[in-house]
């Protein structure tokens, strides 16, 4: 009876390890194209405190992501709560990130968003965005959302929110204030489905205006 009962306990773990391996295999380090970094140097008078990670001096690890994700944003369409005043909303998809002049999107201050519509409704994984890493600075109130709402109104999630005073109204977050560089700020996601993706800003360090470079959506694409 004891025999029986451990050689089917042991065919039990084995088969649950055999199980957990290939979920494991499927999945793969998330691959990210970064751009070059500013050339405009580091300040000095870097703002710092226990709320601000501290500069990274080398690209974070890779999440891993399910294998055959994809970066579904893009060149998907984009809308703003406010007209930007330099650049086209249609270059937050486009692609091009690097600390040009010409490949930021630049609006009024004050909490204001971007908005991609992935077109449908996707099984997201990883978000990355880059708001203005033409100068090391720090973005302020970086609120990341997905919802299946075009309005934002109902089945919103908040997947990253460091406005831990509440200034933008969206309720007050646990993440921590970054730096902007070329790596960007990567979000994981775990799986959740949605369709709109909302980034919001406040300013920065260096300026009240707001800026975005790229938003990338890493995601299973719709069956």
């Amino acid at each position: 009876m004891k025999n029986d009962l451990f050689k089917a306990l042991l065919i039990a773990a084995v088969a649950a390890s055999v199980l957990v391996s290939s979920v494991q295999a499927e999945d793969m380090p998330l691959k990210l194209k970064f751009p070059a970094h500013t050339l405009k140097g580091t300040p000095e008078d870097l703002p710092a405190g226990p709320n601000i990670e501290p500069p990274p001096d080398k690209a974070p690890p890779p999440i891993q992501v399910p294998k055959g994700v994809v970066n579904v944003a893009a060149g998907k369409p984009v809308t703003s709560s406010v007209k930007p005043f330099t650049g086209e909303l249609t270059q937050v998809t486009d692609g091009k990130k690097e600390a040009f002049d010409d490949d930021a999107v630049e609006m009024k201050k004050g909490s204001q968003w971007v908005q991609v519509d992935l077109g449908e409704s996707c099984s997201i994984h990883a978000i990355v965005m880059w708001h203005d890493h033409r100068y090391v600075q720090i973005i302020h109130d970086v609120i990341m959302q997905v919802s299946d709402d075009p309005e934002f109104k109902t089945g919103v999630t908040t997947l990253f929110n460091n406005d831990t005073d509440n200034s933008s109204g969206l309720g007050v977050g646990t993440d921590r204030e970054y730096f902007e560089i070329h790596f960007g700020k990567v979000v994981p996601v775990k799986g959740g489905k949605a369709r709109y993706v909302r980034g919001y800003s406040k300013g920065g360090s260096l300026t009240a205006l707001n800026c975005w470079q790229e938003i990338e959506v890493y995601a299973l694409p719709a069956k």
